[in-house]
């Protein structure tokens, strides 16, 4: 089959250009997509070929963009919405809270709201707090939103896709330190042939404990795996790609046969996502765990300058550190 080499962020505007191709009601609108072609350049290239009508550069106001949006598919459009920097989100929390997420279950199941919101998320930029935050947990806890994050060129490319044509409210989350790594697409191939956007995908096979991570983890989650190899240890890698709802069957297979679980993730350890996944192994998997589940984070801090970052997020020797414990039981 015939491939195309992209970097995550040509992929998701492959995967874009693709949606709106097959469909005139997809509308992208943000901060500086249009002409500028968005500050990662992920939209580049789309309001020239879609025009000012289908790619709309919108006010700094994130409510505004979220609200509008909502009226829109109240009108019958699938919006794309892209919030510049994560930490950009949060004037919008209410639109997206209590209005986006709770449409279907007011109307009683009589109005859907396929609303995507691209949020690029997490650090390794050089940027500070609101460019490099990891808000995900607040949106997986808000019941009646889909919540992804997409690890690497080839699920960009599909599951922006997957996303547009979902009726339900999905938040897409990118790994931004991640937009220039590349991957082997094909472009030929249909959307069907596609994991599903909620299906957790085994990124390294192994069978002495389990790492599960997403977004922009997973990359970092394999260099683990393979340091750990040379030591004798067979460690698999599951990136979760969908954190709301998780593809818990996924997870729960893997911690059987490991018997070990490390959770990773760029957002703070404590209340995180982590947290939740640990629980829920453990209440599942209680007897066949060999070692308590581990997780590993950011500190119980607000994300800190430039200069601090690689303190601060979740490197090779601190998942390296995770797995060593774990195996030490």
């Amino acid at each position: 089959m015939p491939t195309t080499t992209l970097t995550l962020g040509r992929a998701l505007n492959a995967g874009m250009r693709r949606a709106m191709e097959a469909d005139p009601k997809v509308l992208v609108m943000g901060e500086d997509v249009g002409k500028l072609g968005g500050v990662f350049r992920v939209t580049d290239g789309l309001q020239k070929d879609f025009g000012e009508d289908r790619v709309v550069d919108t006010p700094l106001a994130e409510s505004g963009i979220i609200g509008t949006a909502i009226g829109l598919a109240l009108r019958g459009y699938r919006p794309l919405c892209e919030i510049q920097f994560d930490g950009f989100v949060f004037p919008a929390a209410d639109q997206i809270i209590t209005q986006l997420a709770k449409m279907h279950m007011r109307s009683r199941g009589s109005i859907r709201l396929p609303v995507v919101i691209r949020i690029p998320f997490g650090g390794g930029i050089g940027a500070v707090e609101h460019h490099s935050e990891s808000p995900e947990a607040y949106f997986a806890h808000t019941h009646g939103l889909r919540v992804v994050a997409c690890a690497n060129a080839v699920d960009a490319y599909w599951m922006i896709q997957q996303a547009i044509a979902c009726d339900d409210p999905v938040v897409f989350f990118e790994p931004k330190r991640r937009y220039y790594d590349k991957g082997e697409i094909d472009e030929t191939a249909p959307l069907e042939s596609a994991l599903p956007m909620g299906a957790a995908r085994v990124a390294r096979a192994g069978t002495d404990l389990t790492i599960a991570c997403f977004g922009p983890m997973v990359k970092t989650a394999l260099e683990a795996a393979a340091a750990a190899e040379e030591e004798g240890r067979s460690v698999e890698v599951l990136d979760l790609r969908s954190l709301s709802p998780i593809d818990y069957p996924a997870l729960f297979d893997s911690v059987r046969r490991t018997g070990r679980l490390v959770v990773a993730h760029e957002a703070p350890v404590a209340y995180g996502l982590g947290g939740e996944i640990a629980a829920r192994v453990t209440e599942e998997c209680f007897y066949q765990l060999e070692a308590p589940v581990i997780r590993v984070g950011g500190f119980a801090t607000p994300y800190p300058p430039a200069r601090l970052e690689e303190h601060y997020l979740p490197d090779l020797d601190r998942v390296l550190d995770a797995v060593d414990r774990s195996l030490s039981h």
